[in-house]
This record gives C-alpha cells, sequence and structure tokens, in this order.
C-alpha cells in the first residue's frame, strides 16, 4: 500500500463523526472489506479524487482503503491488491486498467467494480449507467449484486487481450480515434486521424469464419459481449456482426454508433451469435477492443468466455433505466 491507503478504522471513525449514522450496504453480498485502485493520471479523474473518495467511502461501515497507482508500480500495487483479500475492488481508471485488473481477478476472485474514470468507459456504462464515478460508487455500494460478467478474448500468437464490451477489426476501427477527438473537441487532431483512417480505409477486406463455417468477406467485423448485446439475452455467446460499408462516410458513421446505439437494422450490417471466429487479412488488422486501439498480425482468433470476472453491479433493469 502507498501512503494513501486509509485505514478503515479512521474512515470508519470519520463517518461516525461527520456523519451519524452510516449509510446502508447492499443487502445481497457481503461487503466487510473494501479496497479502491485510483489512478490519478486517467483522463476522467480529479485532481482530489482520492480525497472525494474517503469521504463517500466514510459514510459506509465497511472496512475500507484506497491506494493511488503509481507508474512503475502497478503490477505490484495490483498484486498487493488481491493479497489484501477485499470483498471487492473498485477500480477508477480508464478501461485499460480496468479490464485489465479485470482480467486478473477472473471468475475466482473479489468482486469488480469499475468506475468511470477515463475518456469512453464502456464497461463502467454497461454496468452502471451513464453516471459520474461519485454516483456509480455509492450505486454499487448501496445496490450492487454479484453479477457473472461475459467476455471474450481476442489473440493473434503473441498478442492476447480480453474485452467485455466489444471489439472492432477492420478499417471502420481506424476511425474511432478521430471520433474521441471530435467528442473532445480536438478537431485538429480528429483530421489528422481522419486522413490517416481514408489513407488505410478499404485496402484490404477481411475474411473471417464464424464457429468454423466457410470463409466470409467484410470491410469490418464487430464482436459484442452479452453485457452489452441488444440481441443476447444470456451468456449463452458473443454477438458478431459483418460491416460493410459503401464509403468513407458509411465507415464513420458506423464506427460513430457502433455498440451503443440502436445500428444493427442498418442494411451494411448482418449480426450473428457465436462462439468463436478467426479472422484474417492481408495485412495487418487495425482493432480497437475496449475502446483501446490496437494492431493486429494478419491472423487473429476471437473466442468467448462465458464467465470473466463478477462485478458488483446493480441489478441490469436498474441499470436500464439510467441509459
Amino acid at each position: 500500500m502507498t501512503d494513501t491507503a486509509t485505514p478503515a478504522r479512521d474512515l470508519a471513525t470519520a463517518a461516525e463523526t461527520s456523519a451519524g449514522e452510516p449509510h446502508v450496504l447492499t443487502p445481497h453480498v457481503t461487503l466487510g472489506r473494501v479496497l479502491m485502485l485510483v489512478n490519478p493520471l486517467s483522463g476522467g479523474v480529479e485532481l482530489n479524487a482520492v480525497a472525494e473518495a474517503a469521504a463517500i467511502l466514510a459514510d459506509y461501515a465497511c472496512e475500507s482503503a484506497i491506494v493511488a497507482l503509481e507508474g512503475g508500480q502497478f503490477d505490484a500495487q495490483v498484486q498487493q491488491a488481491f493479497e489484501a483479500g477485499p470483498d471487492v475492488l473498485f477500480i477508477l481508471a480508464g478501461d485499460g486498467t480496468a479490464g485489465t485488473i479485470a482480467s486478473r481477478a477472473g471468475p475466482e476472485g473479489p468482486l469488480i467494480a469499475p468506475l468511470p474514470g477515463g475518456t469512453m468507459n464502456m464497461l463502467p456504462k454497461a454496468l452502471y449507467g451513464d453516471v459520474d464515478w461519485k454516483v456509480a460508487l455509492r450505486r454499487a455500494l448501496e445496490e450492487g449484486a454479484s453479477q457473472d460478467v461475459a467476455g471474450g478474448e481476442i489473440s493473434d500468437g503473441r498478442f492476447r487481450q480480453a474485452f467485455y464490451c466489444a471489439a472492432i477489426l477492420g478499417s471502420p476501427a481506424l476511425w474511432a480515434p478521430a471520433r474521441e477527438a471530435v467528442r473532445e473537441r480536438k478537431f485538429g487532431l480528429a483530421w489528422a486521424y481522419g486522413r490517416r483512417a481514408l489513407k488505410r480505409a478499404f485496402s484490404g477486406r477481411l475474411r473471417f469464419s464464424l464457429d468454423g463455417r466457410p470463409d466470409r468477406r467484410a470491410e469490418a467485423l464487430v464482436v459484442i459481449s452479452p453485457l452489452i448485446s441488444r440481441a443476447m439475452d444470456e451468456n449463452t455467446g458473443l454477438e458478431a456482426a459483418a460491416m460493410n460499408p459503401s464509403d468513407a462516410l458509411q465507415a464513420f458513421r458506423l464506427a460513430t454508433h457502433a455498440v451503443f446505439d440502436d445500428w444493427r437494422d442498418d442494411p451494411a450490417v448482418t449480426t450473428k451469435a457465436i462462439q468463436q471466429a478467426t479472422i484474417r487479412a492481408r495485412s495487418r488488422i487495425p482493432a480497437v477492443i475496449d475502446g483501446e486501439p490496437a494492431l493486429l498480425r494478419h491472423e487473429a482468433r476471437v473466442r468467448f468466455i462465458p464467465v470473466a470476472f463478477r462485478a458488483l453491479a446493480p441489478r441490469p433493469t436498474t441499470v436500464a433505466d439510467s441509459l
């Protein structure tokens, strides 16, 4: 633990002094020990996030501590967090950090609660709705239950990455950085990303096989987890969507609306439930995996993971109302 860790007895004392009776914790799971990891360098984390988190946790009758992640110490700090044996591990960081820690936890590890501390916040939005991290923290503490989170894994022989929301493979993935730059009003950067995408777009189609079936071709393949898929009712497989945009403008539109918007009725998209897929291309395959860009080798594989980790989150009906 770093010196930012807050002893549980101090938090309990603060709660009794400043707030009277502690707030009521969720009845669905036992939260005796709560640990929170904060990445102060993440784009969505404020400078006073550690202090704000400590003030919130002080309202609850549980043993709790906060650790600020440090560059060069990430692996050791995460390992120490697991060794501390918390009932739940909150993560205030970007999608990449949250996904890495969730992968380490697996189905046998502690409950994981990824709070929105990054740019896209795909996993937190899927679990808690589009809310501020402080709202998500209280919602998890007061309404959270254990939720099995299914996901997928992409590998290309050297690279291996789990995902819990979605992965876009193929040329439309190149438009994702441009989209994010526009959203952040960084228009010069968006133009640079857009020019790069135009140069790469439609230079080569993907060949892909779903569940061992004959190869098909498409400009891109989107693979979506049951957590956010509107086509999958249970953790029974991944939703695979083949994209065939007719031009660069349509590619940008599909990349912009992919995953969270209702784009499955678009004539340029066809979907199917799968357990695994193989993707091939003549050149390296651009991808966006849970919001993080990647460049895969010429052949990559995707497989379904029925229970990737267990999340502390309100039951889905509660989250759906806020999306």
